[in-house]
């Protein structure tokens, strides 16, 4: 199992002078191409997933498939919601797999900025997930021109970093020092002084999004300056065009399957490349060592109902599902009845958690404790639960 505890990733790539590629998936062939360069620099890698790509594909639908890359990795791998643009999202993200969330919320006001990310923190962190905050807005479009924003770039204000982590609780922190998103038709100039300000003042994990443009002696400058995560995703996109343009170019653009088939390739040789630039290769075996396994939890419950009907206690499970299946950390609800009558234990309830965090935010939390109290506890005297780590069979 390589799908690693986020945090831990970001903050030995912190302190230790390299940075970790953030790589936007936006389908299998992206999925496979990233993780085959990762696998051949032995380098640990983000599989990054933005809520602004979503109209491009099923969140829910590639998520499995993005889950199943990262746990059978031999490298350490983490799966980050990118961009995302409410509490509603977040939680989403955490039940469909993800284990580190950047939040968005640099558009609004500052004390809504943080009351808002506060928010996600909290509930993101009753779960075991690091949270990545964004405090001032960094101009562009994800996939487009840099011309199209809604404003001058706007730098990270010296005097509001401290006071926005400490009453967020953010774990990583997006900066804005000069990057654009999308593409631009200058080479972007960086302000390494106010970065190396922000990292004296924090010494936290910082993030940089939008860097299509920019140089190697500059990537080096930003991480010497404690820049751990280094998002990639425009400039990506662009190269899987690429080998569609040439066939299409050739005027023999033939089956699908042939006109896509050399995307991965080509995301996976763009891939290796960055991650070079971040100077992550070779560091996955002291990386494992030092990163906590990311292991989904399962709660177990086996009981048996009294004063109720067969039909009554399907109804009851059927509530279970619904209530249950919301709350923040749970990746699913399954329940069941004993194949043999005569079993000792006629019903069962697994609630599978995200992380071991989760056991002690579920056990409090409202609705859980609702539905409990009022449903299945006056029902269900005679029970017996359990909660175990998940054994991975990667």
């Amino acid at each position: 199992m390589a799908l690693v505890n986020m945090r831990d990733m970001l903050y030995h790539a912190h302190y230790n002078g390299y940075a970790v590629g953030a790589f936007d998936v936006v389908s299998l062939e992206f999925l496979e191409g990233i993780m085959d360069a990762a696998e051949r620099c032995h380098s640990p890698v983000i599989l990054s997933l933005a809520e602004p790509h979503f109209s491009y594909f099923d969140f829910e639908l590639i998520m499995p498939a993005v889950e199943v890359a990262a746990r059978r990795a031999s490298v350490p791998v983490a799966i980050h919601l990118e961009h995302g643009a409410s509490f509603d999202s977040a939680v989403q993200a955490i039940n469909l797999g993800c284990n580190g969330l950047m939040i968005d919320f640099s558009r609004l006001p500052l004390a809504e900025n943080i009351e808002k990310t506060r928010s996600v923190v909290k509930m993101a962190h009753s779960c075991g997930v690091p949270v990545e905050g964004d405090l001032r807005y960094v101009p562009g479009y994800e996939d487009e021109q840099a011309e199209y924003h809604f404003g001058e770039t706007t730098y990270t204000s010296l005097a509001e970093i401290k006071n926005y982590v400490e009453k967020t609780g953010v774990d990583f922190l997006a900066v804005s020092v000069g990057t654009v998103h999308g593409r631009s038709k200058d080479k972007p100039v960086l302000d390494y002084g106010r970065l190396k300000k922000i990292q004296e003042t924090l010494d936290i994990p910082l993030v940089i999004n939008g860097n299509a443009e920019l140089s190697d002696d500059q990537f080096q400058h930003l991480i010497a300056n404690g820049v751990a995560k280094i998002n990639y995703s425009t400039a990506l996109a662009d190269m899987a065009g690429l080998p569609i343009r040439d066939k299409i170019k050739v005027g023999r653009p033939g089956k699908n399957e042939k006109l896509t088939g050399g995307i991965r390739n080509t995301i996976s040789v763009e891939v290796e490349r960055y991650i070079r630039r971040c100077g992550s290769c070779e560091r996955a075996t002291e990386l494992l060592v030092q990163c906590t396994p990311w292991a989904l939890v399962d709660h177990l419950i086996i009981y048996n109902v009294s004063e109720v009907s067969e039909q009554d206690a399907d109804a009851m499970m059927a509530e279970g599902r619904r209530v249950l299946s919301a709350i923040p950390g749970v990746r699913e609800v399954v329940t069941g009845r004993a194949l043999k009558e005569d079993a000792k234990y006629r019903y069962t309830w697994l609630v599978r958690f995200c992380h071991p965090a989760v056991v002690d935010s579920y056990r409090i939390q409202p609705s859980h404790v609702t539905f409990a109290n009022r449903h299945f506890r006056p029902i269900a005297a005679d029970r017996v639960s359990i909660d175990y780590k998940r054994v991975d069979t990667y």
